[in-house]
């Protein structure tokens, strides 16, 4: 009788923290907790190649938490070397079947100029996520799509509220985007929503859905699964208490979001679901 033995990848040894930084709190000098940071690269060509794997899995990391609707959500990536350029998913691809060979990469013009055979582009992705990049050169990633709890919480018109831990890394840092004009197609609506979005991580699409961003992939996805998350929350919390929930006090919900809100927590964050993804694919999102 033959056996079968499954190996797992071995842990990671993370070794390059950031600085250390105090904050005050409470009258006290308050070391803040440290974090590693994403990885460099001296071979920009190196640099594409990885962060197109990594939005690969980004894609099918939504794909398992069910944030696809039909052809509807994108997720961007600027190129590092043409970085009035971003990389999308195409128009009509599965999000559980990206690979990175599918993805197109996208001009400043709106014009596919690279990346797989289907090279369909979803217009309103162009729209919203080429003003988003452009207004904010510090954002190398945005995630939109058209989750369950997100579209219910976006249905009231207001931002989140500071009800928990998880909550305040968005602490004065999420917006609402108070309208609906239907699907994206122009560019002044792109235009609104990023001025909306202003220098947050997230705005909430009213009647639509929820935008994330991020310096980084990883850091743009965990802050769309977290903002998921926390939408579900307070409709669990106010259908519970008719609305009557505790809040965190504002000097707490601050405290808070400088530990946990932060860029380098957002990409470290979401490094436990990436790899648990690549353990459960092997490459085939490489391909």
């Amino acid at each position: 009788m033959s056996t079968t033995t499954t190996t797992t990848a071995p842990p990671k040894v993370y070794t390059n923290l950031t600085a250390a930084e105090t904050t005050m709190h409470g009258g006290q000098e308050i070391k803040l907790p440290l974090f590693p940071k994403p990885p460099t690269f001296t071979d920009k060509a190196d640099e594409r190649e990885y962060l197109k794997g990594r939005l690969a899995l980004a894609f099918r990391l939504f794909g398992k938490f069910g944030f696809d609707e039909g052809v509807a959500g994108h997720i961007t990536l600027r190129d590092p070397i043409l970085t009035d350029h971003f990389w999308v998913n195409p128009l009509g691809r599965a999000f559980s079947q990206m690979r990175r060979s599918d993805l197109i990469l996208v001009n400043g013009k709106g014009e596919v100029v690279d990346g797989g055979a289907n090279r369909f582009l979803n217009k309103a992705a162009y729209m919203i996520h080429h003003a988003i990049h452009t207004a904010r050169p510090d954002v190398n990633c945005a995630a939109h799509s058209h989750s369950l709890y997100g579209r219910a919480f976006c249905t009231l018109g207001k931002p989140i509220d500071m009800l928990t831990q998880d909550s305040c890394a968005f602490y004065k840092s999420v917006a609402v985007y108070q309208q609906f004009n239907g699907v994206v197609l122009d560019e002044g609506e792109g235009d609104n929503i990023a001025r909306a979005l202003g220098d947050g991580k997230a705005c909430l699409l009213q009647n639509h859905g929820l935008l994330t961003v991020g310096g980084t992939v990883e850091a743009a996805v965990f802050w769309f699964s977290s903002m998921e998350k926390c939408c579900q929350v307070q409709l669990l919390a106010e259908a519970a208490s008719g609305g009557n929930t505790k809040k965190i006090s504002e000097a707490d919900a601050e405290f808070t979001s400088k530990s946990v809100g932060n860029p380098n927590v957002g990409w470290f964050s979401a490094q436990p679901m990436f790899d648990v993804m690549i353990e459960e694919i092997g490459d085939a999102y490489l391909q």
